[in-house]
């Protein structure tokens, strides 16, 4: 065993794993007050749901010997065959198990990255079932093209080296089609639907960035100097990003706002994902670049197409990881052209058409049978209260106390009594110090 590539691994799923109550912030921050709670479970179930399933099913599917290209068997249910000793390089490596953890917590991420599109207007039990499905039928199977040795885009050449396809492009896309199914949110369009708290999508953008140095860098498997590239280029792509939405949205809106600026970490982060151990820091500040500037541009699709993608994911993810895969093929440091990008277009491609078709057919399914969206009434009020009977904040105690002091007319303290600045009262209505 690598003590300190295993050392690395562990450390990378621990920060890939602070990711998902990162978004939860994120996307938090972005709702309505009387959403925040059920934004904020919609990332956190996945912790739950996903973790158990992955051991049960999802690393055999997803990493077990391969069946036709598509998927893997079922020889590792259960972890069934796997010890602590058993290592992913035969007589040197890291234990299996730190492989799993690590891609148990990219199995994680992944449908509660679909969540913000379907923010504000979602029965919480639903959406369990609906990501339950969804990781199964669609997550799982994809991980395997992409990752996993006989898998079609892995055997292709596609270069994923983090999950734009496996990731982000897949929830996005399964975004848009859940979008679809669901249908838009009351007063879409009509009413203002402004984020209620800025610095807790700071915050949740902060964790995301921070996390996602496991994530990109913790792929490499190895404390070595594809890590080392990968982590620099995403520092790099992701601060460049920040500075193109920012330009963008100045030029665009006349002003540099804070969303801009968490977003806009978000969309370099996504598309520095797949391509940043194939490029150099040159070629991660010109994907930042494009990201920040087109990741801002497509957030206004939604009005254009009429399409209710709460919380842009359509716009980041799904945009930012086709960026970040077709640019790759154009960029990557070694056997860059026509051929790679066509292998890059393939796979992002045959990626989103899969998940598309599967996605909106497993919500209808799910709407069908016990009903995806919340009732009116629900959305209208908050589906915190509805669901969760919890609202994020309560202000019923709030300045209660001054409040009644000051309508309430101070009691004249009875002869002899003191009062409030401890003076005593005499028959004469004199005060006399205590």
């Amino acid at each position: 065993m690598n003590g300190a590539d295993t050392a690395f691994v562990l450390i990378s799923a621990a920060l890939v794993m602070l990711m998902t109550p990162g978004l939860a912030f994120f996307y938090g921050g972005m709702v309505r007050v009387k959403s925040a709670l059920n934004m904020l479970m919609m990332s956190f179930i996945a912790l739950g749901i996903v973790s158990v399933l992955y051991v049960l099913f999802g690393y055999s599917l997803s990493f077990g010997a391969d069946t036709g290209g598509i998927i893997g068997s079922l020889e590792f249910v259960g972890l069934d065959g796997i010890d602590p000793d058993t290592l992913t390089g035969g007589d040197e490596g890291i234990p299996v198990f730190a492989f799993v953890l690590f891609q148990m917590l990219f199995a994680v991420i992944t449908p509660a990255l679909m969540s913000g599109a379907l923010a504000d207007r979602v029965k919480f039990s639903a959406w369990a079932v609906f990501i339950t499905l969804w990781v199964s039928i669609v997550y799982f199977p994809v991980a395997h093209w992409v990752w996993a040795e006989g898998g079609w885009l892995f055997d292709l050449g596609v270069i994923d080296f983090a999950g734009g396809t496996a990731v982000h492009i897949n929830a996005g896309i399964g975004g848009l089609a859940a979008v679809l199914v669901v249908g838009k949110r009351i007063g879409f369009k009509k009413e203002p639907m402004r984020p209620h708290s800025l610095p807790l999508v700071l915050l949740g953008a902060a964790l995301l960035w921070f996390g996602w140095f496991g994530f990109n860098a913790g792929s490499a498997l190895a404390a070595d100097g594809t890590a080392a590239n990968m982590a620099l280029n995403t520092q790099v792509a992701t601060a460049t990003a920040v500075l193109g939405w920012l330009l963008y949205e100045r030029i665009r809106h006349g002003a540099f706002t804070t969303l801009g600026a968490a977003s806009g970490a978000i969309a370099g982060l996504v598309a520095i994902t797949p391509a940043g151990a194939s490029v150099n820091a040159l070629g991660a500040i010109a994907i930042g670049l494009v990201a920040g500037v087109a990741c801002s541009w497509a957030v206004s699709w939604k009005f254009k197409l009429n399409y209710d993608d709460s919380l842009d994911v359509v716009g980041v993810h799904l945009v930012g990881g086709l960026i970040g895969t077709l640019m790759v093929g154009f960029l990557a440091t070694e056997g860059a052209g026509l051929t790679q990008f066509g292998k890059q277009a393939l796979g992002a491609f045959s990626v989103m058409a899969f998940t598309f078709v599967v996605t909106w057919v497993l919500a209808k399914l799910v709407d069908v049978t016990m009903g995806l969206r919340a009732s009116e009434d629900d959305e209208v009020a908050g589906v915190d209260q509805a669901f969760h009977a919890e609202t994020a904040y309560d202000f019923s105690q709030v300045g209660t106390s001054s409040a009644r002091a000051a309508v309430t007319p101070a009691a004249k303290p009875a002869a002899g009594e003191a009062d409030a600045a401890g003076a005593t009262t005499t028959d004469e209505g004199k005060k006399v110090d205590a």
